[in-house]
């Protein structure tokens, strides 16, 4: 075999979405793409604010010597000032500038600091259902994964995790609002998991810190307010980007954050900065830094997913399928009407639905829905989400 055995493994593992995408391209071509209804895929479709497009071509048109040069590893200076401002009013604590890294993304970030926390072998709890590629985050830096789930509605089950907490345990990843499901965790309850992993840490005479992922922070439901991660536990962190709130997934551009009084916090800022040159990074986009630097009270136009959820939720009611409303993000996490979540995908594809199954989210038994698509894809589906639940309870 010319790969490595482990890559093969993982294209095997990781092959839902890829499965998924792949049979939409083979029933567009046979049926027309107006005919498929495709809600496989996480890409943001909402505009990017009007503010991204006038920042971008005053940016672009910057001809000052070395604006396209290196900067330091965490980024520029003014750019860190004006993130660590707004986080400031968001998490309630003040976020020093000094304690932040620009990053290629969310997923840029999280490399950066898994890289810089793992030893070989130790752990790392991930609350299913969880963003896949955590699964390979963890891997990539020698550490090993053990999946924790959630509650009957997605909420923290703070009993299971406490007892999947051992002395190997470095490192808990937290994302809300919640990829797939679009459940946001309370204040109380994420105060309590700090409470759970302080408790840990003196027992095992060790430190586990909380790592946040937040890309959906600002796509949020409701009057909903995303709680503050560092209120509730002082060895976490916070990893972010701009791919989902303007709408610029292509750009990777992110950022972390270190609470102001974790633990080792020059030795971790230290191993980052070096992690984001060594992994190949370097620095974050030059260009991308100094537009989201004048953008921070900017986001898509959060009424386009909001109205969304609105449509869907009510197709799926009438449909007859069982699902927590989302309180953020864009995703919906239905319950299978068979047990067999990927045998569901394939009752769903005969009605030219595409769906990923929930097991490539380690919860088998549901299946991710992603309405970042036209309102007219999600109303135009009702008939055929009403079919395939026919089928399935025939078949039961």
């Amino acid at each position: 075999m010319s790969i490595s055995q482990k890559m093969q493994a993982f294209a095997e593992k990781s092959s839902w979405i890829r499965k998924m995408f792949e049979e939409g391209t083979r029933l567009k071509a046979e049926f027309g793409a107006e005919n498929v209804y495709d809600f496989s895929l996480g890409n943001p479709d909402a505009p990017p604010p009007s503010a991204f497009y006038d920042v971008m071509k005053k940016r672009a048109d910057d001809h000052s010597a070395g604006v396209h040069s290196y900067m330091p590893n965490n980024g520029y200076q003014f750019v860190r000032e004006a993130i660590a401002a707004k986080m400031s009013k968001e998490q309630e604590v003040t976020v020093d500038p000094n304690d932040m890294l620009m990053t290629c993304g969310a997923a840029g970030g999280l490399n950066v600091v898994l890289k810089s926390l793992l030893n070989p072998g130790e752990e790392v709890i991930l609350l299913a259902p969880y963003f896949v590629e955590y699964n390979f985050y963890v891997d990539n830096h020698g550490g090993v994964s053990k999946v924790v789930n959630t509650d009957e509605e997605f909420n923290l089950d703070l009993a299971a995790i406490e007892s999947a907490l051992t002395e190997k345990t470095k490192a808990l990843i937290v994302n809300s609002p919640n990829n797939p499901t679009g459940q946001v965790y309370s204040q109380e309850a994420l105060i309590a998991l700090g409470g759970v992993l302080e408790a840990a840490g003196k027992k095992f005479g060790t430190t586990i810190y909380m790592i946040s992922d937040e890309p959906y922070r600002k796509i949020i439901f409701d009057d909903l307010t995303v709680p503050s991660i560092f209120k509730a536990y002082k060895n976490s962190l916070i990893v972010s980007s701009y791919s989902k709130d303007l709408s610029l997934p292509g750009e990777r551009i992110g950022y972390l954050a270190v609470h102001p009084e974790i633990t080792d916090k020059k030795l971790f800022l230290g191993a980052m900065n070096l992690a984001n040159r060594i992994l190949g990074f370097v620095n974050a986009p030059a260009l991308m830094q100094r537009v989201v630097a004048e953008l921070q009270n900017e986001s898509v136009d959060n009424s386009i997913y909001s109205g969304r959820r609105e449509i869907f939720c009510k197709i799926l009611e009438d449909a007859g399928y069982s699902f927590i409303k989302p309180k953020g993000a864009f995703y919906i996490f239905p319950k299978t009407p068979i047990a067999d979540d990927a045998e569901f995908c394939k009752i769903l594809q005969e009605e030219k639905i595409l769906a990923v199954p929930g097991r490539g989210f380690g919860a088998p038994g549901y299946i991710r829905l992603a309405f970042c698509v036209p309102d007219d894809v999600i109303s135009r589906s009702a008939d055929a989400f009403k079919r395939a639940m026919k089928k399935a309870q025939e078949l039961g």
